[in-house]
């Protein structure tokens, strides 16, 4: 009797050791990028923000450990093409991003032109901005900014008005020293410089897309490392993350309560 209990404990372990290394997802690369309130560098000089939150809590959630990078958007597509990186952040699907990478949703964003102060008042719609050849704009190299103005700046591509900058800070340095009068951002991009004393006034937000033409951020997994069945424990985990309410108390930290509940719209 007592030696037929020692083998169903024995049992019991091994089948319980069995069952945590099924559940856990190992190790994986992942990579951020510099934007806004989704990434970047706090006072004290540690790396936060709603991208690294929702990777921490993923994590933990899942018993990864999980590899953390910073890079340019560029570099990091092409690490994810090459297979040097297993995942990233925020990510918008494209038909070609699928490929190479399943999009775990978690979030929907809006993007907004921001203008100069100094720019006409007149301008009040794409096509004004279109019509007025002495303006510029910023975006970042290999964003996606939805239907509408992605069409809009493939025409200012067309007549040389559009300044890719590899990252967001670079973007950022155009728009301040007035080498572009225009930027792309989405809610998240824009919200940081509302505290920063020497940007204060000195742009307008314009919202110029319609009104379903929003950008749907997520986890993109790399397929040639992350297979089907661990994706879809991913896709379960942000599921419930957004059902218990942590996916909005992640935004809350970052953002305020009203743009942190429009995030919630995917």
């Amino acid at each position: 009797m007592l030696a037929r209990l020692i083998l169903c404990g024995a049992l019991l372990g091994l089948s319980a050791t069995a069952a945590a290394e099924q559940q856990a997802c190992g190790h994986l690369r992942s990579a951020f990028y510099e934007y806004g309130a989704l990434y970047y560098k706090a006072a004290d000089g540690r790396w936060t923000g709603i991208d690294k939150d929702v990777v921490d809590e993923v994590a933990r959630r899942m018993g990864c450990t999980i590899e953390a990078s910073t890079d340019s958007r560029v570099r990091i597509w092409a690490g994810l093409s090459g297979g040097t990186i297993d995942m990233s952040v925020s990510a918008v699907s494209t038909p070609e991003r699928e490929k190479i990478g399943r999009v775990i949703p978690y979030l929907s964003e809006r993007n907004y032109v921001l203008l100069q102060k100094d720019v006409s008042a007149h301008i009040r719609s794409m096509d004004d901005f279109l019509a007025d050849p002495a303006i510029k704009i910023g975006v970042i190299k290999s964003f996606k900014h939805g239907k509408a103005y992605d069409a809009w700046l493939e025409r200012l591509r067309a007549k040389g008005r559009v300044y890719e900058a590899p990252d967001y800070e670079a973007m950022l340095r155009l728009f301040k020293v007035g080498r572009v009068q225009a930027m792309m951002a989405i809610s998240s991009g824009w919200y940081p410089l509302l505290k920063q004393e020497q940007m204060s006034g000195n742009y307008r937000i314009m919202d110029w897309a319609p009104p379903k033409d929003a950008v749907v951020g997520g986890l993109i997994l790399s397929r040639q490392h992350v297979d089907e069945a661990l994706a879809m424990r991913f896709r379960q985990t942000i599921r419930a993350m957004r059902e218990d309410g942590t996916l909005k108390r992640i935004f809350e930290r970052h953002l305020d309560a009203e743009l942190a509940a429009r995030l919630l719209n995917f």
